[in-house]
């Protein structure tokens, strides 16, 4: 079984916080953590349907049968229960008493900010990292296969085909859930949404033009993008735009956060469709920003992510703010290093002083310094801190 990064965090956390809340797309790898890391403790989830209709009708009954805490997994399908959680963890004064867990952030989010606020720690806990689902020293593996394959835990755990693992995903959990959340009248207009979105990762997002493609108005289209968002199926990437006095754009930018899940969207069938794919670098700057994404949530920090952009097309890919200084990381495909690949960094240097570091990522394998900006090979982008 893969060690996650994310247990140290979550141990740490659960001896400071009475509740540790855990949460993360489905099939992320949260059941398997959490029984992994506090197996002595009692699990319940949820998802069992007489588990969920004991917990709806008798609360306290239900909570009654774990005095020593549990692990509460899928919480969102019985919202109800956080204010009785409260109630018990403000008399038992223990750390790490309740473990629960979910999928939904929104519905989550909102009940915990209700009952649980400054009681509970939160952890994010995305899919697999590429260091914990590869060891990238061996040289046959490739990029294009890391790409189509994506990140789910399951695929690596009971070495299934990625493209069938993930059409059940969409249809078991994406299309489920996500009609739990909204009303999908016309299922076959949310299945074109989500191959268009695909296709729009690594772009800058035009809801006008998504909905018209769609056939749905743009408060439909803004509706969905948040479901998918507090899913943690895309990341909306907001634009960085502080204390530059010049006319900068402020669309989001939308990317998939497995490029697995994309790979499928776009019909990408094996990882030699991947190679000549005309979206093979949107892909790659997808899984780079959310790697970035997944070792800030492993460590139980927040999300410094932006981009920048100004109206005549000076763009930096990713911008790590730091508070008083920024990371500025320019993320590229191609093995080969071309010149105007650091035209981006070089400007926003020039633009304002506050930049730490200028980093270039890039398909190829080596890592080394190129006119003071950090060239750092795919495989070793968890290697430094962001």
């Amino acid at each position: 079984m893969i060690e996650r990064e994310a247990a140290s965090k979550a141990l740490k956390l659960a001896k400071q916080y009475p509740v540790v809340t855990i949460t993360g797309p489905r099939q992320s790898g949260k059941t398997t953590l959490c029984r992994m890391i506090f197996a002595e403790k009692a699990y319940v989830s949820l998802e069992d349907v007489d588990e969920r209709q004991y917990a709806i009708n008798d609360p306290r009954g239900f909570l009654n049968r774990f005095p020593n805490g549990a692990v509460i997994d899928e919480i969102q399908r019985v919202p109800d229960l956080l204010s009785y959680i409260q109630t018990i963890v403000d008399d038992q004064q223990a750390e790490g008493f309740f473990i629960i867990t979910g999928s939904q952030q929104f519905e989550l989010l909102e009940g915990i900010s209700q009952s649980l606020a400054g009681r509970t720690a939160l952890l994010r806990l995305l899919p697999f990292t590429i260091n914990e689902a590869y060891d990238l020293k061996q040289v046959n593996i490739s990029l294009d296969q890391v790409l189509y394959t994506g990140f789910f835990p399951r695929i690596f755990d009971k070495q299934l085909n990625p493209s069938e693992a993930m059409l059940f995903y969409v249809n078991t959990y994406l299309e489920r859930d996500l009609r739990l959340l909204i009303n999908i009248k016309d299922l076959s207009k949310f299945e074109i949404f989500l191959k268009l979105c695909a296709g729009r990762t690594g772009q800058i997002l035009n809801m006008s033009a998504l909905g018209n493609d769609c056939g749905v108005n743009h408060a439909t289209i803004k509706n969905w993008l948040s479901v998918l968002e507090a899913s943690y199926i895309i990341k909306l990437l907001r634009p960085y735009y502080k204390n530059f006095n010049k006319r900068l754009i402020k669309a989001p930018k939308l990317y998939f956060l497995d490029t697995g899940l994309a790979a499928f969207l776009l019909d990408i069938q094996n990882d030699r469709q991947m190679a000549s794919h005309p979206l093979k670098g949107a892909l790659f700057e997808s899984m780079v920003l959310s790697e970035i994404l997944k070792k800030r949530f492993n460590t139980g920090r927040t999300d410094n992510l932006y981009y920048f952009r100004d109206n005549i097309g000076n763009e930096v890919d990713l911008v790590c703010d730091h508070g008083i200084e920024m990371d500025a990381v320019e993320i590229k495909s191609g093995q080969t290093i071309a010149s105007d690949f650091f035209k981006g960094l070089r400007y926003l240097a020039k633009l304002t002083d506050t930049v730490r570091d200028s980093l270039l990522i890039y398909g190829g394998d080596k890592s080394y310094t190129r006119e003071g900006i950090q060239v750092l090979s795919w495989r070793n982008l968890l290697h430094r801190d962001f």
